[in-house]
């Protein structure tokens, strides 16, 4: 769950890069995820800052509202109802080109739109209902870059929370501005009861954090933590288990605790923070690579973890009744569950491993 500027675009700490580092970029996004179907569920709809309302399916000089199921870099698939115009053009044998028209709101809140062109490859009834159908259309072009950063960046974040799950970033100076932190103190919730604590590392599926408690009474404890972001500004709040907790020496009234946050917390946001910082991380002079960037599991493996992790893409859920006029509804998908597990006490090797005092 999170909290913070609704219109606020995706930016999420990335960097600002040279023209030519960003067209590499681009390219290597457009290149590993061409083919890689996006769903477009509310936790997605929230992070892209997607507007529902302004996408569209245009033809032969006229345009009509659909919903955007999902879409790759190289076909998007829209539903329509089959009462309206929409479908009745979309249907009409050798139809010339169309369009899809996408639209979001950048990180100053205002809009920014374009259009895809492509032609119908098929049409098809939706979850076999009379009413809907979803279309796909091929695009006869290559998307523009601003949707391929965005949409390949959380494909990116997906892969990087498989790929790199083991590894523990631990909070310096460094890795807070780094990460956009506000400050390393926290807000933890153990059983209902508050707790202010001192963030010691973050990873994809956990964290560790300095808290007053006796350890032997905190480990399988429920908790709630809420980590506040800048750069857009965002509460986000994650849901776990204290899996561990040991007494700092000569401090016995404290406790390190070791998290594991439950998956479905786990917000889309959270892992574009994460993998932004890891991907800006550099490697040693040696050139060690960290342990996450090992081969452990290639893109399409990881993107495989990732989807089954999620659940189906699509369901009967995700549509609202058509209106009165014959077209489908703004959709009102169900959140992706997240992909994160358990991470383990490897740290990031940019950063110190030194335990901050409370």
């Amino acid at each position: 769950m999170l909290s913070g500027d609704k219109k606020a675009g995706l930016d999420y700490n990335l960097p600002i890069m040279p023209a030519v580092v960003t067209s590499q970029l681009t390219n290597r996004l457009y290149n590993d995820y061409k083919d890689t179907e996006l769903t477009f569920t509310k936790d997605i709809i929230h992070t892209l800052a997607m507007d529902p309302r302004q996408i569209a399916i245009k033809s032969e000089g006229s345009q009509w509202p659909c919903i955007l199921n999902s879409t790759s870099f190289n076909i998007a698939r829209i539903i329509v109802g089959t009462k309206g115009g929409a479908f009745q053009q979309l249907a009409k044998k050798d139809i010339p080109p169309v369009s899809v028209r996408f639209c979001f709101y950048k990180q100053d809140g205002q809009l920014m739109s374009f259009f895809i062109s492509g032609k119908v490859q098929q049409i098809q009834p939706y979850m076999n209902s009379n009413d809907l159908a979803i279309v796909t259309i091929r695009f006869t072009q290559r998307p523009p870059d601003d949707l391929i950063l965005m949409v390949g960046r959380l494909l990116d974040a997906n892969v990087g929370s498989v790929r790199r799950k083991d590894e523990r970033i631990v909070i310096t100076p460094d890795s807070l501005r780094k990460l956009n932190l506000t400050k390393k103190e926290v807000n933890l919730t153990i059983d209902t009861i508050q707790r202010n604590c001192i963030l010691h590392n973050l990873s994809f599926g956990g964290c560790g954090v300095i808290v007053m408690g006796i350890a032997q009474f905190l480990k399988g404890k429920n908790i709630s933590i809420k980590v506040e972001f800048e750069d857009p500004h965002e509460i986000i709040t994650l849901d776990g288990t204290i899996v561990a907790a040991n007494p700092i020496e000569n401090r016995k009234e404290l406790a390190i605790a070791s998290i594991r946050f439950l998956e479905s917390s786990v917000s889309l946001a959270y892992k574009l923070r994460i993998n932004n910082y890891l991907a800006t991380v550099r490697k040693d002079d040696n050139g060690v690579q960290f342990e996450g960037e090992k081969p452990v599991v290639s893109v399409q493996d990881a993107l495989q973890q990732s989807a089954q992790s999620q659940g189906a893409p699509a369901s009967a859920e995700n549509a609202q009744a058509a209106p009165a006029g014959g077209e489908a509804a703004n959709p009102a998908p169900s959140p992706a569950a997240a992909t994160e597990s358990p991470a383990a006490e490897t740290k990031a090797e940019d950063t110190a491993a030194t335990e901050p005092t409370a």
